[in-house]
């Protein structure tokens, strides 16, 4: 009789914890969107002058860009003179067409 008595306590408990829960508002979602949106908008903004950037840059701004293709890029700049096309970092070995679809908007040359 004792364990049932408990066991309706327990029940009744987790079920208000539950439709608390449930029907309270989510404070996380209403200011989890502006930040969302800032970091997509910072995203973005940022722009890597192939020509300029050092090896760092180039790895911590460039999707898929380790710190050897990162290398790569640089040494393929410095033997074959300034990018004159973003389409050009398709001659560097190991970028490929989708890596570059990939980064084409954070990419300019100057």
């Amino acid at each position: 009789m004792q364990n049932t008595y408990i066991s309706s306590l327990i029940f009744a408990f987790l079920t208000s914890i539950s439709v608390a829960t449930t029907a309270a508002p989510s404070a996380k979602s209403e200011a989890a969107s502006p930040i969302a949106a800032q970091m997509a908008s910072v995203e973005q903004s940022i722009k890597v002058n192939l020509n300029a950037a050092d090896a760092e840059t180039l790895r911590r701004e460039l999707f898929g860009i380790g710190a050897a293709k990162a290398k790569a890029i640089i040494a393929y700049r410095e033997s074959n003179g300034p990018f004159t096309a973003v389409d050009e970092l398709l001659e560097v070995k190991g970028i490929g067409k989708a890596l570059l679809e990939k980064n084409r908007d954070r990419l300019l040359i100057r």
